[in-house]
């Protein structure tokens, strides 16, 4: 029997994989062809989604991206066989889009059937969690310190400290939370993760709660992911059925159970403590710390928070070691990230390298450069409240430290392309605007400052006052970073304030507009 791959990822489904499917199932069947399909997840190459494969004796051969309209022909040019087509990319493995990458954390995704434990367990699932379940929560946890692993979100935080911190903490209940709220722009890595791969999210969730003690677990997904909340849930109950989650992992008397609480679209709920609210059933509002959630956090108890490509990495972690997953990356920044690369591109995808490489590889090697063909002007990394580099900076390698002295973040891995038709000024305003809308309102500085930036710069942009306007503007900025209760008010001058510096005369060029409209009144 032949296997053939059609991803269910919702990026494919966007296209029109549900129809492809249909199609290769009718074709087979008229041709009295015996074929078996896998609706698999996504290898990251969005730009030829649909991507169908095929299982040859040489590997899986690609195709894409296909259309239902193209199934006829490809029948006819013999791609159950691997053979030559239009569409076709040969080896999938050969492809220098996922060739070239270091896939750790996606190593399965778009290879196995997301909902398949045993395709999962054939390729190393459960391999750390089964280690795991042999040792010590302290050796766990020094497992996880020495691999250098950190919070894949905003601050990259280490994440063996806050476990250890949640370790060490006496706690009749203790809870892992994760938070799945992946709001910023350009940002698709936790959805493909889980859609694709949700064993993995589950196993590194498992093995974090018995390295600290904690007896449940829930998974925080925005809403605005049907697909990933569906995936994850059956996953779940999957995973209770064969007894790797439930009140006996595997006969080892540790119990562990996981449920899925979906978002309402507010953004600030991807905050930690505004996410814990909202599971809790409150209104997401951001909560003063201290105490941490590691000390005082879901219902009032130590939790551990991550992002899914935090726990994500656990598993391999703990199946090969610290050591080898620190083997990757360069200073502190240990390991690997799964860039998302996405806005004016013409070969946008998930690209999962180790930390080091730059700006100009991500854009230029994976990228392919702008879809226009127009030259890059700058590119925001980090969601909506990052910076926004210009070309002189895309050569910064990708690394916490070295991004925090460009004045920018790596953030998720986000990367959103702009050509040279962008107009800075109006991108500037559009953080404050964002920021405006998302706000929790709980602090003046974030709330009030984020409607008075708005207000300046549409002054700036309408040459009023222009240069005590930016002043003002500066001003305000300082306000909110040092004022706000979070990074939501904190960090929206990032944006704004790397636009104003790297794109000046963004600021100035309405001068001239101005002058004729004055000229022709």
């Amino acid at each position: 029997m032949i296997t053939v791959y059609v991803p269910r990822d919702a990026a494919a489904l966007s296209v029109g994989a549900d129809d492809v499917a249909a199609a290769i199932a009718s074709q087979a069947k008229a041709a009295k062809k015996d074929i078996r399909i896998v609706r698999n997840g996504s290898r990251g190459m969005l730009f030829l989604e649909p991507l169908v494969e095929v299982d040859t004796p040489n590997g899986r051969v690609a195709y894409g991206p296909v259309a239902a309209g193209d199934v006829a022909d490809l029948f006819s040019a013999g791609f159950l066989d691997g053979k030559a087509h239009k569409l076709g990319h040969g080896l999938t493995e050969k492809i220098p889009y996922f060739a070239k990458q270091e896939r750790l954390t996606f190593a399965r995704c778009g290879i196995t059937d997301p909902l398949s434990i045993e395709d999962y367990r054939t390729h190393g699932g459960f391999d750390g969690l089964t280690k795991a379940l042999s040792m010590k929560g302290s050796e766990i946890v020094e497992e996880v310190t020495t691999s250098g692993l950190r919070g894949r979100g905003g601050a990259g935080f280490p994440t063996g400290i806050k476990w250890k911190t949640v370790h060490d903490i006496k706690g009749e209940q203790k809870y892992i939370a994760c938070n799945a709220d992946e709001g910023d722009s350009g940002t698709f890595a936790d959805r493909m993760l889980m859609e694709g791969d949700p064993f993995c999210l589950i196993e590194g969730m498992t093995i974090a709660a018995v390295a600290v003690g904690a007896t449940k677990g829930y998974i925080y997904i925005r809403s605005e992911y049907p697909h990933a909340v569906k995936v994850m849930r059956e996953a779940i109950e999957i995973a209770r059925q064969t007894h790797w989650l439930g009140d006996d992992i595997q006969g080892s008397g540790k119990a562990f159970e996981l449920y899925v609480r979906m978002g309402a679209g507010a953004y600030i709920c991807g905050e930690e403590t505004s996410m814990l609210e909202s599971i809790e059933g409150k209104r997401g509002i951001v909560r003063f710390k201290p105490p941490i959630p590691a000390i005082e956090g879901l219902f009032g108890k130590p939790t551990i928070i991550n992002n899914v490509m935090s726990l994500a990495a656990v598993p391999i972690i703990l199946a090969k070691g610290g050591a080898f997953y620190r083997d990757y990356g360069v200073g502190r920044s240990r390991g690997t990230l799964a860039f998302q690369i996405a806005g004016n591109i013409k070969q946008g995808g998930l690209v999962e390298k180790a930390f080091g490489v730059t700006t100009r590889e991500l854009i230029e090697d994976w990228g392919g450069g702008t879809a226009t063909g127009r030259p890059v002007r700058a590119v925001q990394i980090g969601g909506p409240l990052g910076a926004y580099l210009p070309p002189a900076k895309f050569d910064v390698p990708m690394d916490y430290e070295e991004f925090a002295k460009a004045d920018a973040m790596v953030g998720h891995g986000g990367l959103v392309v702009f050509d040279d038709t962008v107009d800075m000024a109006k991108q500037a305003r559009f953080a404050m605007e964002f920021c405006a809308i998302e706000s929790c309102g709980k602090c003046t500085p974030c709330r009030i400052g984020s409607m008075r930036g708005v207000e300046v710069i549409d002054k700036i942009i309408a040459n009023d006052n222009r240069d005590m306007n930016l002043t003002l503007l500066e001003d305000l900025c300082v306000t909110m970073t040092d004022g706000s209760l979070c990074a939501m008010g904190g960090l929206t001058p990032m944006p704004v304030m790397s636009a104003v510096r790297n794109f000046p005369e963004d600021f100035h060029k309405q001068t001239a507009n101005k002058f004729i409209a004055d000229a022709a009144e």
